[in-house]
């Protein structure tokens, strides 16, 4: 029988310095993972966080970390060939083959842009798939800019914005992501979807501001990675009323979550 809360050790592949608070770490990995879902990783001694898979291919996975921490310290420590713990994948997905021969609609506001990473990815390689796909992708300055070759690449296959919170730069409107919703034709959709993903204060004003424009609830996914830590369901970190984020989430349909966001 396997142990779901074992890790094991895993090479690193690559890292890559995205900014000066985020780096990705392309990690050795052959496990089948679908887009949405997440591992925890650990470094024996220090401790472990769940962190979502932003990148996937033959022989590894991607994390796009943050620095905020004691665990996310070490990992920053961490160089080519080291040797990452890590146990996963968990969590549900997003719905992606009932996203397909449809219009997709993704809104990402800083690292929640790295749970979608995976599936435009996709989307981007095979762009027949669905009937059009618009990214609002917010940043809080420049200096704080993800994935930008996926970025530029996304911007020549999807429809694009790309913002800034309160500055400007060439490439980049000025604003909040939620304040972009109307610029999205929903009205031109036969059949869309909707996915969100940030801070929980972002994904619930853009929700409300897709709704006010008539784009029904259950049309509308997030992916809600609140206080999660154990990811098996034993701690009950996550637990909001009777509902466990980790192992019901991290991917909700709005209809739920509107009770989950705090």
């Amino acid at each position: 029988m396997n142990n779901i809360t074992l890790p094991s050790p895993h090479k690193i592949l690559q890292v890559v310095h995205e900014t000066n608070a985020e780096y990705t770490f392309r990690v050795a990995c052959d496990d089948q993972v679908d887009h949405g879902q997440f591992y925890v990783l650990s470094i024996p001694k220090i401790g472990e966080a769940p962190i979502s898979v932003s990148a996937q291919g033959p022989g590894y996975v991607e994390f796009t970390i943050r620095k905020v921490g004691r665990l996310t310290d070490g990992i920053f420590g961490m160089e080519q060939g080291d040797t990452l713990f890590m146990r996963g994948p968990y969590g549900n997905a997003f719905p992606v083959e009932s996203f397909k021969g449809k219009d997709l609609v993704v809104f990402a506001g800083g690292t929640g842009l790295a749970p979608v990473r995976s599936m435009l990815q996709y989307f981007c390689s095979h762009p027949k798939e669905v009937s059009s796909v618009h990214v609002v992708a917010g940043f809080k300055d420049r200096s704080c800019v993800l994935f930008e070759k996926d970025l530029e690449q996304f911007k020549s296959v999807f429809h694009t914005i790309y913002t800034l919170d309160n500055t400007k730069a060439p490439g980049f409107e000025t604003g909040f992501v939620p304040s972009f919703a109307k610029e999205i034709p929903f009205d031109t959709f036969s059949d869309y979807n909707v996915v969100i993903v940030g801070p929980p204060v972002m994904i619930n004003l853009t929700a409300k501001e897709c709704v006010k424009l008539g784009v029904p609830e259950e049309k509308i996914w997030v992916s809600f990675e609140r206080k999660m830590s154990c990811s098996v369901g034993k701690c009950g970190h996550c637990k909001i009323n009777e509902t466990y984020v980790c192992l019901e989430g991290p991917v909700f349909n709005y209809v739920k979550a509107k009770e989950l966001l705090d």
